[in-house]
């Protein structure tokens, strides 16, 4: 026999284990977790809910007309020889400790074959006790697991009926309740929306309708199923229109629409047998006799849902795998958060020490700009800049240099006359001419003489008008060293929120807070320090100094002197054309002399605007270097990895040990619910796992199985005839699942009725694999061969 591998790899025979695994994940809560595949039923108050599920499982369902329940019923039918039920509580996720266990351990006193489903309804209702009106609904799911030879592979979960109105037994609050319960399970993406529409209500008015629309806009995942269609009146516009509505015409859903018809009153004491063939006879007249009939009645619905959850669970079961995974990674990503348990004095200062190391060697990295640790993120990852401290701090170095240059002057001087300086409109703050400047400074000459010749300075002004000058470097730098601070603050809270608990990383923080605010206090202080010694006398043993001033004078001579030849001998004369010109030398010494500054004093105060300019110039990268290199490295960024030693934890008292790292209530308690929820996510991923046998395994892509096919083509399936003979199915159902023929002899009153020509082969591909996990191959040839009408070419 043929075989083929796919991401999914599931055989053939695993149908049954299958529905067990995803029900027992259910069972097991990890749909808590995760989303699983399922068919929900929903639908208005009174649009026959309950009798669909009556015709599908057999067993009577309580119609508690003006009544509401708050929970979900999650019905589970199995094919089996014997006929069982058993009926039990899924606990929902905030039930913890006792009351969990109490519901876990319930028991309906009530048997739903003498009492009915209603008392045991009501019975659960009470276990669960929510009380009405509390605007609450139940997590706990009520489980009903039916198991006999005329069941179907198939699980369902009933919610409560939608209504619009309060009445004396439903308040506006269970309207709500109803609703929201509702719109949460139709947004779970891997659930199958069966939607019940009754006829005997227009359409559009039904409440699901547009509910099941939002939920699922495109129709991928909704079925319809429209029930009571003989309330229609014959030959009516209603009836054309349900009956267009029964074959995708009107609202067109990628699974199709179903039609069943409910007991009436009258039929309400007939058998199910009886009530199976009051309706073949209804579908098999009027207009409703033109529907396909693998689209009408409970016989095909029950072939036709099992076929679609199966295809659900079969596309979803990869990506259903992969996030069970990652729910796993998950919890223990917050697990290792959360750390080890800390219970006792050793446990807590294990786990102090720890931290210790892993902050000394983060902060290490952060300063050290090395990044290595993925805490760090990748080399692109900006998201992460934050953490790359020594990168930030780069960047607000480059940024205070800039802003030292750009800002760090009380005004800008502007010579007119120079050709360097013309980029004076990058500066900020306010400016003033050089000439404006030398004024201002030749008045105060006048009243700080001291013993200097004339066209001399008394050195002190210099003094006063560099510190003038540099007034505003205080601000930039206290500035910067918040800015730096800041970042140093951002960085250590990530490491230590990355590496302890979050009730520890409070605790830790606060230590390491306090020692680096006595390092900003150093800081400062050295800031403060740089300040007063750039206000103090001016010292600089820098030759740019003397440069700087020889340079300035003597361009600014050299243009007053091209200015005068230009006056005299006119411009063009030196536009660099070759041109011959004769020059007094007498005239040019003259000329020489006229570009001396002619006014003593105001020589003087030149001079001493020159030497300022050119002392900022030094003074200023010296200030930029220094705070850089004195402050904020020195006294901060370097001790930084230093600040949580691990001799300090090993110093601790145990009343210290356990302020800092105890564990509270709320944190054991997390870890237990994360270690629970481990704990059934890794179960249920065994139980997929086990999934993938070293069996006979199909190609679930080529394979024209359709309960092998992507559960959005099953309906198209479907059309071609697999429920044509619901007798022949059900026969080919119960082979799939291993019978021999005794057993099918049972289970059958009658022979099937073989299958059609064109019905034979959508079933050959799926008998051809089903052979090969039969038990009884003689006996079951034998019953395939009635089915199918002609001897079967596989198995010999």
């Amino acid at each position: 026999m043929e075989t083929a591998r796919t991401d999914t790899n599931i055989a053939v025979g695993d149908y049954r284990d299958l529905l067990d695994i995803v029900d027992n994940l259910r069972l097991n809560g990890v749909g808590r977790y995760v989303d699983l595949p399922e068919i929900i039923v929903c639908g208005d108050q009174s649009a026959g809910k309950s009798s669909v599920l009556e015709a599908i499982s057999g067993m009577p369902f309580p119609i508690r007309d003006g009544l509401c329940t708050r929970f979900a019923t999650e019905l589970v039918l199995r094919r089996g020889l014997k006929t069982n039920t058993k009926v039990s509580i899924t606990p929902g996720e905030t039930r913890l400790g006792e009351d969990r266990e109490r519901l876990e351990n319930w028991q309906p006193r009530a048997r739903i074959d003498m009492e009915g489903l209603g008392a045991v309804t009501e019975e659960a209702e009470s276990a669960m006790a929510i009380p009405a009106g509390t605007g609450a609904y139940y997590e706990d799911i009520l489980r009903i697991e039916l198991t006999g030879p005329d069941q179907p592979h198939l699980t369902m979960v009933d919610l409560p009926g939608l209504y619009a109105v309060e009445n004396k037994k439903q308040s506006y609050i269970d309207v709500n309740i109803v609703h929201d319960m509702v719109e949460r399970y139709m947004s779970r993406p891997r659930s199958i929306i069966l939607t019940v529409v009754s006829a005997k209500y227009e359409y559009v008015l039904q409440k699901v309708t547009q509910m099941a629309k939002n939920a699922d806009p495109r129709g991928l995942r909704t079925m319809g199923l429209i029930t009571k269609p003989d309330t229609l009146d014959l030959g009516s516009p209603s009836e054309d229109y349900f009956v267009r509505l029964a074959q995708n015409l009107e609202e067109e859903l990628q699974l199709g629409w179903h039609v069943l018809k409910n007991r009436n009153f009258e039929e309400r004491d007939v058998t199910s047998a009886q009530r199976d063939d009051i309706e073949k006879e209804f579908f098999s007249r009027g207009l409703w006799n033109s529907i396909d009939s693998s689209h009408c009645g409970v016989a095909a619905l029950k072939i036709r849902l099992s076929r679609v959850l199966k295809g659900q669970i079969l596309v979803q079961l990869p990506n259903l795998q992969k996030d069970v995974e990652e729910s796993i990674h998950d919890c223990i990503e917050k697990l290792d958060h959360l750390g080890p348990v800390r219970g006792t004095p050793q446990q807590q200062r294990s786990y102090l020490l720890r931290v210790s190391e892993e902050y000394t060697s983060l902060m290490s990295q952060a300063v050290e700009g090395t990044y290595t640790d993925p805490f760090f993120g990748g080399r692109q990852d900006r998201a992460s800049f934050n953490r790359r401290l020594r990168a930030v701090v780069r960047l607000r170095l480059d940024e205070f240099a800039k802003d030292m240059r750009l800002k760090g002057k009380s005004q800008h001087i502007i010579d007119s006359e120079s050709e360097d300086e013309g980029d004076h409109e990058l500066y900020h703050g306010p400016s003033i001419t050089r000439s404006e400047f030398i004024d201002d400074v030749a008045g105060r000459l006048k009243y700080n003489r001291g013993r200097e010749l004339p066209g001399l300075f008394n050195p002190l002004i210099v003094n006063d008008l560099f510190v003038e000058q540099c007034a505003p470097w205080k601000d930039i730098v206290m500035h910067f060293g918040d800015d730096i601070m800041d970042a140093v603050q951002m960085t250590t809270d990530l490491i230590v929120e990355q590496i302890s608990a979050s009730e520890v990383s409070e605790g830790v923080l606060k230590l390491i807070h306090k020692e680096i605010e006595g390092l900003k206090v150093n800081m400062d202080a050295q800031i403060d320090a740089l300040l007063a010694s750039a206000a103090q006398h001016l010292i600089t043993s820098n030759s740019q100094l003397t440069r700087d001033v020889q340079r300035t004078q003597q361009n600014r001579h050299k243009r007053a002197i091209t200015a005068l030849i230009n006056d005299m001998f006119g411009k063009a004369r030196f536009d660099g054309s070759d041109k011959k010109i004769s020059i007094n030398p007498i005239e040019l010494l003259k000329l020489a002399g006229e570009g001396r500054e002619p006014d003593m004093e105001r020589f003087g105060s030149a001079l001493a605007v020159d030497y300022m300019k050119a002392y900022y110039k030094v003074a200023v990268d010296r200030f930029t270097d220094d705070v850089s290199v004195l402050a904020i490295e020195a006294c901060l960024i370097s001790k930084l990895s230093s600040l949580f030693r691990s001799g300090y934890v090993a110093e601790m008292s145990d009343e210290e040990l356990f302020l800092l790292a105890g564990e509270t209530e709320e944190s054991r308690s997390k870890r237990e619910h994360l270690e629970a929820k481990r704990g059934i996510l890794e179960k249920g991923l065994q139980d997929l796992k086990s999934l993938y046998k070293h069996r006979t395994i199909i190609d679930l892509t080529n394979q024209k199985d359709p309960a092998l096919e992507d559960s959005k083509k099953v309906t198209d399936l479907t059309q071609n005839g697999f429920e044509k003979s619901s007798v022949a199915t059900s026969s080919i159902g119960i082979a799939s699942e291993g019978f021999s023929a005794k057993e099918l002899s049972n289970v059958e009153e009658k022979p099937p009725e073989p299958l059609q020509a064109d019905d034979r082969g959508t079933y050959h591909g799926s008998m051809k694999d089903i052979w090969s996990s039969s038990m009884d191959t003689k006996s079951n040839r034998k019953t395939l061969k009635e089915v199918l009408g002609e001897e079967p070419s596989w198995g010999s």
